[in-house]
């Protein structure tokens, strides 16, 4: 029989144990007691001292350890531990004007002139759109936009240089599409061309971000309003787009649209200033219509009827009585023309002129001539702008003559009757159709895009066109084309008031509601010409756009009039 010892107590003890026995019993006492409760179990000390726990307090214990693993508030190192890097990501406060210069920004524009040399490096600061953002382990990559403008910017957590956390990561991917970001980090040249931005020689590695302003979901994918319209996949339809313009506007397409819109404007003006021409400003509100006709935006000023002026014409033309010699305007027009088609608003941006002529209306086809080829030529260095243009809303480089080609309406009627086109009416106007036809047949022939028709016939011309001297079935009128599409119309106007008013009653009108514009001849005035054209279409038929509506901000047709 085994030896038996008597305890302190007076118990008597279980049978001593082998040494090996011992030890696995001691393992599996442990291994229990860490099963009921870690810390010697629910109630226990665990033999070290501690005092005893109850199970809520356990309970409490673990659910913070688990959030300060999740990284709330900075924290995102495991274990509990602050992120040593919280301070460089997060939102920022509201901005409110609190500081001035604290911060030197960077355009994304110029990150490819920072890099001059091979091995440059440079810290920026950047300020854009998330435009994409996908995260990978240990990894984010980031595709960040301003204007027409996108760079990579990758994140990745590196153990030894310590400038990316996880919990920086876990931020980056948190941020929803379309917010604004300020994103530090290291300007580099990649080993390979960035494909996907448009800034392919400078990727920036992340090591600091910072949300701005957070943007809800949106009503469709930036990236579906990027794509080509003739690509697969989703698209956006118009009406989707112009019920979301201030969005649909964000896409690099459209902010280059306008950015040449934008030149088209200044173009015109800088060449016209160049002329001495004056430019003014004319009112909108009007007593009656400006160019005749019931297309007019009728409402009542001050208990009296007015209307939106359809033209600055007869304040062009007032204004040549005025002796200004020759003005210009960039305003807008108002027409209540319910024409559902891909080149008419009943709201845009008139570029107008007026001149003084000497002798003959080839004065004006001459300034004509000069403005447009000086507008072409700078448009022509926007390659940038063209170039993103054109990745999404393809089309081919305008092509224009030095000087410009000029033909009569004769010449080109009987380009189309020799084309086949024989039921085309030489003393009639020009069908949209026929226009396009003849547009084809000019740019075959002559390899221009951009043309002037002059000497149209009396009977498409409204009554204050000047008729020609030698035949009175035509005039000294004009009209400008684009891509076979009408952009000016003008002529040379007549200034003697008597026959003016004769022009008028023939063609129907009565002269007691145009007597105020005949009048504002009686005291002297001096030949002139002028014309019109629309903003937005030049615009779109030099970037060979299918709609007008893609080169207007906010578009007004019979059926939108928002927004905003």
């Amino acid at each position: 029989m085994e030896d038996l010892k008597i305890s302190d107590s007076g118990e008597t003890p279980a049978p001593l144990q082998p040494p090996q026995q011992q030890q696995q019993d001691g393992e599996k006492k442990k291994k229990k007691e860490k099963k009921k409760g870690g810390d010697g179990g629910e109630g226990g000390d665990g033999g070290n001292g501690k005092p005893k726990l109850s199970r809520a307090e356990i309970k409490a214990q673990r659910l913070a350890a688990r959030q300060a693993k999740q990284g709330g508030g900075g924290q995102g190192q495991g274990q509990g531990q602050p992120d040593p890097l919280a301070d460089k990501y997060g939102d920022l406060p509201l901005i409110q004007s609190q500081t001035q210069n604290k911060y030197t920004f960077t355009e994304l524009s110029d990150l490819d002139a920072l890099l001059t040399k091979e091995g440059d490096t440079k810290q920026v600061r950047l300020r854009g759109r998330l435009h994409a953002v996908r995260g990978k382990g240990k990894s984010a990559f980031v595709v960040l936009r301003d204007g027409t403008s996108t760079v990579q910017v990758v994140f990745f957590v590196d153990a030894e240089s310590k400038v990316v956390s996880k919990g920086m990561i876990k931020y980056v991917t948190s941020i929803t599409k379309e917010s604004i970001v300020d994103i530090e980090g290291l300007a580099v040249r990649p080993k390979q061309a960035v494909e996907g931005c448009t800034i392919k020689h400078v990727e920036i590695q992340g090591n600091g971000v910072n949300c701005i302003s957070r943007a809800r979901p949106l009503p469709f994918e930036i990236a579906d309003a990027c794509r080509r319209e003739d690509d697969e996949g989703a698209q956006v339809g118009q009406d989707t787009r112009l019920d979301n313009r201030f969005i649909d506007l964000r896409t690099p397409a459209n902010n280059a649209i306008f950015k040449v819109q934008s030149a088209v404007g200044q173009l015109f003006r800088e060449n016209l200033l160049s002329k001495d021409f004056i430019e003014i400003h004319s009112p909108k509100l009007m007593a009656g219509s400006s160019e005749g006709g019931s297309s007019v935006f009728a409402l009542k000023y001050m208990g009296r009827d007015a209307c939106l002026a359809q033209s600055p014409q007869l304040c062009k033309q007032m204004a040549i009585c005025a002796d200004f010699g020759k003005v210009f305007e960039i305003g807008p027009v108002f027409r209540a023309e319910k024409s559902f088609t891909h080149r008419h608003l009943c709201e845009f941006v008139g570029l107008d002129f007026e001149m003084t002529i000497r002798e003959h209306y080839f004065e004006i086809l001459d300034v004509i001539d000069d403005l447009f080829v000086h507008m072409f030529d700078g448009l022509a260095k926007m390659t940038k702008e063209l170039e993103t243009v054109n990745s999404q809303y393809p089309f081919e480089p305008l092509e224009y003559l030095r000087p410009s080609l000029r033909l009569t309406f004769e010449e080109g009627v009987k380009m189309l009757h020799d084309a086949g086109f024989t039921d085309v009416d030489p003393l009639d106007d020009l069908s949209t159709e026929t226009e396009r036809t003849l547009g084809k047949l000019v740019k075959d022939k002559y390899k221009t895009d951009f043309y002037i028709l002059h000497r149209y016939p009396l009977n498409a011309r409204p009554f204050y066109t000047m008729p020609a001297p030698d035949n009175k079935d035509y005039t000294n009128s004009y009209d400008v084309f684009i891509r076979g599409e009408e952009i000016i119309s003008g002529a040379q106007r007549i200034h003697d008031p008597a026959f003016l008013a004769e022009r008028a009653k023939a063609c129907g009108l009565d002269v007691s509601t145009i007597q105020s514009y005949i009048d504002s001849f009686s005291y002297g005035a001096p030949p002139h010409g002028g014309c019109g054209v629309g903003l937005e279409r030049v615009a779109m038929l030099y970037l060979g756009l299918n709609n007008i509506r893609k080169s207007s901000l906010f578009p007004r047709d019979p059926n939108r009039l928002t927004p905003p």
